[in-house]
């Protein structure tokens, strides 16, 4: 495959609000030929970015997909470390999210910001304006700046040589607005339901798609009989929704850590496939999956 066709997903966080030593947070990074888009920005994000053999300065996009912190921890150490580590040459970040993705951009790195002090001692500090310019940068050292744009349901935008379509998903309306992605070029397609239970907007958003990026918390019948199904999607409910969709490969990912455990992890598999026919695969973290090969 020609490079500049290259379409990869790479998973950062495949886990939840719960930390487990294999997984924690949620994140991903979708790579269209020479661009790369990261779609939430959970707890440790930047890290395992690196850990991936990506770098911080190599994302231009980020899309949030609601703000629950195992979605948004990261946001403010990536937005430092991509400012920090850039020469000035780079690309403006571009972020996207529902509310309030302005407001917490604001009181992070904003005038009265809460590491506004950090980056403002590192734009004047003599020390860090060397190091600055031992990396290639040059004085004045710029101060952060980010587009953010906050968008709603039913949206479609058009950043780059791929556009994203979003639909309104139920998770915990109405104190946070949860969004599905899907992200489409000329080559692929994929669709990121985040946190959502079974979801009539995820299926017809996911027509046809190539992958469907599902939570599954847990197996349905537990979720079922303990009260945790509404606004999560649990096996048979991601399976629904990828059989209906029409979708090529279903990705099962925020898996919670019963699901996680030896033996149950086959058991999650077996019940989907009972009524998914296509490619089920449970997502690890610090993975890379050309799936448009």
């Amino acid at each position: 495959m020609d490079e500049q066709d290259t379409s990869a997903l790479y998973i950062l966080g495949a886990g939840t609000p719960t930390p487990a030593p294999d997984r924690f947070g949620t994140s991903y990074v979708l790579q269209i030929r020479n661009e790369h888009i990261m779609i939430d920005c959970g707890p440790a994000t930047t890290y395992k970015l690196v850990k991936t053999g990506l770098f911080p300065t190599m994302i231009d996009f980020l899309f949030f997909t609601h703000h629950h912190f195992d979605h948004n921890a990261d946001y403010p150490c990536f937005l430092l470390c991509r400012w920090d580590q850039s020469t000035g040459r780079e690309k403006i970040l571009q972020v996207f999210g529902p509310k309030p993705t302005s407001e917490i951009t604001e009181r992070l790195i904003g005038k009265a910001g809460a590491f506004t002090r950090d980056w403002k001692a590192r734009v004047n500090a003599p020390v860090s304006q060397h190091v600055h310019q031992n990396r290639g940068g040059s004085l004045p050292r710029p101060q952060p700046e980010v587009e953010v744009k906050e968008i709603k349901e039913n949206e479609t935008i058009k950043p780059a040589a791929w556009q994203v379509e979003t639909r309104k998903v139920h998770h915990v309306e109405p104190w946070l607005l949860s969004l599905a992605y899907r992200i489409s070029w000329n080559g692929g397609s994929i669709v990121f339901a985040g946190d959502t239970g079974l979801s009539k907007a995820v299926i017809g958003l996911a027509g046809d798609a190539d992958v469907l990026v599902s939570n599954c918390w847990d197996h349905q019948e537990t979720m079922n009989a303990n009260g945790e199904a509404p606004g999560q999607t649990g096996t048979l409910d991601a399976a629904q929704m990828a059989l209906e969709a029409g979708v090529k490969t279903l990705l099962l990912t925020h898996t919670g850590p019963q699901l996680c455990k030896p033996g149950s992890r086959e058991k999650a598999v077996a019940d989907i496939s009972t009524v998914f026919g296509g490619q089920i695969i449970f997502a690890d973290e610090l993975s890379k999956l050309e799936l448009w090969r």
